[in-house]
């Protein structure tokens, strides 16, 4: 509900605040006093195109700010508090334009953008105008409208609900089989590979070792006749190093009776006597080892040929054809899935598109039936606001089929949309003998009003948003037709906020609350102020109404019968 509304320096209004209450408040002045400035001040605040040139003559800036009081359980609170917002104080909302183009929007005193505050807004509040019906002259909105009559906004959001897993399967679907013919000479390649290192049979280190041995076969003779010239030095020959050794021991070990000190080294000398005998011993091992085997040699060649091939192509080393060769079996496993995953989908996409289908048929049904109610309704509304004769249906045909649709999102020759299978439009026939047309086509301002108003006057208590604001709903009526719409609008404001601008008596007299808008010139500039009549006040301003600029007391008389009468 719209609680205070402040607006300056925007169009002729200089400084001008506002406090609203429940019910139905009227806004009532001259032609030109700047009543429907206020109805596009709360526009922009509800999201509504901003320009420079709304900015009052002589400033840089225009601010307008709106306080609504938010009910903690309604979609504007689960949006904003979604977004982080705390309306526990209500929802500020404040439009600053300037003259550069920079406007600026602020919630609760946060930054925020156009987007936001849209989506925010779209509950707060609906601004109907001749021009201007927020939706219901809008043939994609009809059908939300019928929802919302027939109680059916739960079942079309099962229907949306499915419409999106199923967009996102069959987006699934599309990608795993492109990815199925895309890798199908990937999987041969990835085949290949697997098989070329799986058979090589690679064990780490084993290009080192076989190095190393080939380097031992290919110099076999030389590793034994050197290996044996060794042992025969230390050993075998005359003269051989054990001999010496063994001499010097000997007479170290005579002269330790002489001098003691000799002992550790005499000792150090037999011990290096042992040593080289362990030297000589494992020398003799060596040769027996060394192996003249040219069919071995070959072998070792041809098996370090294959690894280095295998590590030009893989990376360059034995650890990484290894990772490779892992790394393609994991990809050959992945892509190996693929066809049971595509049917997988496939079952899923199918089991889900009989779903989505038993409940577009649910509600195509739940819809037609609806659609006779609210036609009924509405012929009977208008009737009471004296436009009996009126022919007033619901128009159903399928949603379009695109080129190249998936026959998923197809049922009985219509599209598939997150809304269902069908789309909506008011046709109405204002006058008997008349063909019914679209609503939108309808031509007089005063039938078109008192539509507006007999769709609003159903809708009530579905309807989720807070404010209903009707500028221009007197358009083209008069007499006893505006007396109706008056009270239609004192109905609609047991159930919503209703602020309604009217040239009328018949229709302001029913209004809780009164504001007068006028104009006047101060200090040689033209500004607007707001009035809330009470009593006198206001039977002052019916009577104007009712007789123009020279008020008499006979018409005074005539409006204090009206107000005492409504």
């Amino acid at each position: 509900m719209l609680r205070e509304l402040s607006i300056k320096n925007f169009a002729i209004i200089d400084d001008l605040s506002i406090t609203f209450e429940k019910g139905l408040t009227v806004l009532t002045g001259e032609t030109g006093a700047g009543k429907s400035i206020i109805i596009n001040a709360v526009n922009l605040i509800l999201g509504g195109r901003a320009s420079p040139e709304l900015i009052r003559s002589s400033k840089e800036t225009a601010e307008l700010e709106a306080l609504f009081e938010v009910p903690p359980e309604s979609p504007v609170a689960r949006v904003a508090e979604g977004q982080g917002f705390d309306l526990s104080d209500g929802l500020l909302i404040r439009r600053v334009i300037q003259k550069n183009g920079r406007h600026r929007i602020y919630m609760n005193g946060q930054l925020a953008t156009l987007q936001l505050l849209s989506t925010i807004n779209e509950h707060l509040a609906s601004i109907s105008g001749q021009h201007a019906h927020q939706g219901l002259l809008r043939a994609e909105q009809h059908l939300l409208v019928l929802d919302q009559f027939g109680g059916l906004t739960k079942l079309r959001g099962k229907v949306a609900e499915y419409h999106q897993k199923m967009l996102m399967l069959i987006e699934k679907y599309a990608r795993l089989k492109r990815q199925h013919i895309e890798q199908t000479e990937h999987l041969e390649l990835l085949r290949f590979l697997c098989q070329e290192i799986h058979q090589a049979a690679i064990t780490p280190w084993e290009d080192k070792e076989l190095e190393e041995e080939r380097q031992r076969l290919k110099n076999a003779h030389q590793l034994y006749e050197t290996v044996a010239r060794c042992v025969e030095r230390l050993y075998g020959a005359e003269g051989a190093a054990v001999e010496h050794v063994t001499e010097v021991a000997r007479e170290l070990q005579a002269l330790r009776s002489i001098d003691g000190s000799l002992a550790p080294v005499a000792k150090r000398v037999e011990e290096a006597f042992f040593q080289l005998e362990d030297v000589a011993n494992d020398l003799r091992g060596y040769l027996h080892d060394v192996v003249f085997d040219n069919e071995r040699l070959e072998a070792v060649e041809l098996r370090l040929d294959l690894l280095q091939r295998l590590k030009r192509k893989y990376g360059g080393s034995l650890e990484s054809v290894l990772a490779y060769g892992k790394e393609a079996e994991e990809g050959l496993e992945r892509l190996s899935m693929l066809p049971e995953q595509i049917a997988e989908v496939e079952g899923e996409l199918d089991d889900l598109y009989e779903r989505l289908c038993e409940v577009c048929r649910k509600l195509s049904r739940k819809r037609r039936k609806a659609a006779e109610k609210i036609s009924a309704k509405v012929q009977q509304e208008l009737k009471m606001l004296e436009m009996s004769g009126t022919r007033f249906e619901f128009r159903f045909k399928p949603n379009p089929v695109g080129e190249d649709v998936d026959p998923r999102l197809l049922l009985d020759n219509s599209g598939i949309e997150a809304t269902g299978t069908d789309r909506a439009d008011f046709l109405i026939a204002p006058n008997v003998g008349e063909d019914l047309r679209p609503l939108a086509q309808i031509v007089s301002g005063g039938e078109l009003s008192r539509i507006i108003l007999a769709l609003k006057g159903i809708l009530a208590r579905q309807e989720s948003v807070e404010t209903l604001i009707f500028d221009e709903v007197d358009a083209g009526i008069g007499g006893s037709v505006a007396e109706v719409v008056g009270k239609k609008l004192q109905a609609l404001a047991h159930f919503h906020q209703v602020i309604c601008i009217t040239h009328l008596p018949q229709i302001a007299k029913f209004g809780t609350h009164h504001f007068k808008i006028a104009k006047s010139v101060f200090r040689g500039r033209t500004k607007t102020t707001m009035t809330a009549l009470h009593g006198d006040e206001r039977v002052k301003e019916v009577a104007r109404m009712l007789g123009g600029v020279r008020v008499t007391e006979k018409t005074l008389d005539h409006a204090r019968e009206m107000m005492t009468g409504r």
